[in-house]
């Protein structure tokens, strides 16, 4: 099994990369919003990757975070869930929007990852629904807030969302309307959560 690889950035699509380690190049497909973060051409990174193996083919897949790694593979538990598919639902929502929409109920999310219908998110939730836990999901998003940016900004929203939360706002609805706030780092908590109260009062 490849954990993942450290290698220079030899090429880039939207759906894949090309990655040379030690003179050899792995193709591994990747994620539309990976693509998006990848570095120029001879940049260094590390991907986390797993390893998809049938009768006809061998292809790496791979993720700038081991969170998403984690979220992939707890996806291909699920009937019906491949490979492709799981890259496509996590192309569309990070690890953290899936755990809340999952826990959430909210399959009209999920159905918004190219071919995942309803009738498939709704399976998926079913599957899921008791392998994750809503106190889990949020330190994984607070974790994520701070070692992404660190700012006030990203400390205040991640405080509205639980506050939303504590009013008893699922946890998709709550990332919903927070994300839908025009962010300032001046904003506080209390500013962004009173926008974010008006949002969801005008769904």
């Amino acid at each position: 099994m490849i954990a993942y690889l450290r290698g220079n950035v030899a090429s880039v699509t939207q759906t894949r990369v090309v990655l040379e380690v030690n003179g050899v190049g792995y193709q591994v497909f990747i994620t539309s919003r990976d693509a998006q973060q990848m570095p120029g051409r001879g940049s260094e990174i590390q991907i986390y990757t797993y390893l998809s193996v049938r009768e006809d083919a061998m292809q790496l897949f791979g993720f700038l975070d081991e969170d998403d790694l984690e979220m992939y593979k707890l996806l291909l538990t699920v009937s019906g869930v491949g490979p492709k598919a799981g890259l496509g639902i996590l192309s569309v929502l990070t690890a953290d929007e899936l755990r809340f929409a999952v826990l959430a109920d909210d399959a009209r999310t999920i159905s918004q990852a190219p071919g995942i219908g309803g009738k498939t998110a709704k399976k998926l939730i079913l599957e899921l629904k008791d392998k994750l836990s809503l106190e889990d999901a949020f330190e994984k998003k607070l974790a994520h807030s701070e070692a992404v940016a660190g700012t006030e900004a990203d400390d205040a929203k991640s405080e509205a969302v639980q506050a939303l939360a504590a009013l008893g706002y699922s946890g998709s609805e709550a990332l919903r309307a927070v994300r839908s706030v025009e962010v300032t780092d001046d904003m506080d908590t209390e500013a962004i959560l009173k926008l974010a109260l008006r949002t969801l009062s005008s769904m």
